[in-house]
């Protein structure tokens, strides 16, 4: 059975009847909503769902056409960047599901929609790899899109416009945005909590971990950029006002690489020493399991049955820190075991 799982960003995480709105968007295209998670301080959430192919499609069309009719990027501020009604939208193939399925359903949901909704494709449906990440796309916001794609300043003509740009700005992209789709392989999307409410250590800590680095200039105009020690990080420092703290917000695109617990530890040897405290940390979204059990290992000291581990790893990341962290809802695995249970 082909089984896709999509993971949309909405730009809204403080109206709880647009966030139900955008469940039943989901739900009515036949698609498990597997998790709901706003932010308030980003007016961001993420959506969590998984379907065939039909189910995915109808599902994350809906979902467009219903924050297109409730958010109005116009009146948006937040503290996530982003560029649209809907931000983002991955499509992960599960379990024996390729690549190519995710695909077929990034391009039927492209098409539907290509006539009314600017659109990137990104990550694996790239047509060209300056394309691929999505930091790259996003830069200069919602705000900036305009100017943008009207011909205003840009720095690279390859990433100006979206798939489908036909030259004009409508009433329909003022209100939206644009939007990125495409497929990707397992992410964690990965928050470490630190104890200060302007993200000075943070920002330290994300510039010195990501992988992209950080530019070096002399006074004399020359640059070289350092290269940052994690291996397929995105990072960066942002506040968190309804708790007080900032955090070291991360994309982890590349779990087998960089690992949760490296992640965690790494940013912890960095804030420590500069007399900030580290305060536990948060997933947002789905966790794949053998990333648990990888940290569950490492904080427990030896291999274990799975419930332990992942106990271990809870505690050892300290993912209860910000509210409750249910492994069998919050766990990819579990949660379709639990949905196939039903």
């Amino acid at each position: 059975m082909t089984l896709i799982e999509a993971v949309p960003n909405i730009s809204e995480g403080r109206d709880p009847s647009v966030i139900q709105a955008a469940r039943e968007a989901i739900e009515s295209g036949g698609s498990t909503v597997l998790g709901i998670e706003p932010d308030a301080d980003y007016n961001r959430t993420v959506l969590t769902y998984v379907g065939s192919h039909d189910e995915v499609v109808r599902s994350s069309v809906q979902l467009i056409r219903v924050a297109s009719e409730h958010i109005d990027m116009r009146h948006h501020e937040g503290n996530h960047p982003r560029m649209g009604a809907v931000d983002v939208m991955p499509f992960v193939p599960l379990g024996e599901t390729k690549m190519e399925e995710a695909q077929i359903a990034v391009n039927d949901v492209f098409q539907q929609l290509e006539a009314t909704h600017l659109m990137f494709r990104y990550g694996n449906s790239a047509k060209m790899p300056s394309r691929s990440r999505l930091p790259t796309l996003r830069k200069g916001g919602y705000e900036g899109l305009k100017d943008r794609f009207l011909g205003g300043t840009w720095n690279n003509e390859e990433t100006r416009h979206p798939d489908n740009w036909n030259g004009e700005w409508t009433e329909i992209n003022e209100k939206f945005g644009a939007m990125a789709i495409g497929v990707r392989p397992v992410l964690i999307a990965y928050n470490v909590n630190v104890r200060e409410e302007a993200p000075m250590a943070s920002s330290v800590a994300a510039k010195v971990i990501r992988s992209s680095g950080f530019p070096i200039k002399a006074e004399s105009g020359s640059k070289f950029r350092v290269r940052g020690l994690l291996q397929s990080v995105q990072g960066m420092g942002v506040p968190l006002e309804s708790h007080g703290i900032s955090q070291v917000s991360m994309n982890l695109s590349d779990p087998d690489q960089t690992s949760i617990h490296l992640a965690y530890e790494t940013i912890r040897s960095i804030i420590e020493p500069m007399g900030v405290e580290v305060s536990g940390s948060e997933i947002v979204g789905l966790v794949p399991l053998d990333s648990m059990l990888e940290a569950g290992r490492w904080y427990h000291g030896s291999d274990d049955d799975h419930e332990t581990l992942v106990k271990k790893a809870i505690e050892g990341l300290g993912l209860n820190s910000l509210g409750e962290f249910d492994p069998n809802t919050r766990i990819i695995e579990w949660a379709l075991r639990a949905m196939r249970e039903e």
